[in-house]
């Protein structure tokens, strides 16, 4: 069962986690959707931020898990972008990627 999570981005540019090769580098609404739902969906995401961890052997398998058929869209409402993901993962897997992602610059909005 997919679970929809409403992210908010509320200042785009500052939306960008601390290793700039696993995290956003987008511009416009539609890239960011197109990034975070490779990191949903493509375990080569993963693998990439796995191997720049000081240990790599010693990260969680679990927090690996996708979702190939993981969904997202994005909008611009006027200097935010709002984002939309559609998703079998949990929540936990879903906050440490966009951490990864956006660092501390995104919000949820809501989960249904």
């Amino acid at each position: 069962m997919s679970i929809q999570y409403s992210i908010s981005l509320p200042d785009p540019a500052l939306a960008r986690g601390s290793e700039p090769s696993v995290s956003f580098s987008a511009h416009g609404a539609d890239a960011f959707a197109e990034q975070l739902q490779a990191a949903l969906g493509d375990p080569a995401w993963f693998q990439r931020w796995r191997l720049l961890q000081a240990d790599p052997d010693e990260i969680d398998p679990a927090l690996g898990i996708t979702d190939a058929s993981a969904r997202v869209s994005g909008q611009q409402n006027d200097l935010r972008i709002d984002l939309e993901a559609s998703t079998t993962l949990p929540g936990d897997i879903l906050r440490h990627r966009m951490q990864i992602l956006a660092g501390h610059h995104w919000e949820l909005r809501n989960v249904r």
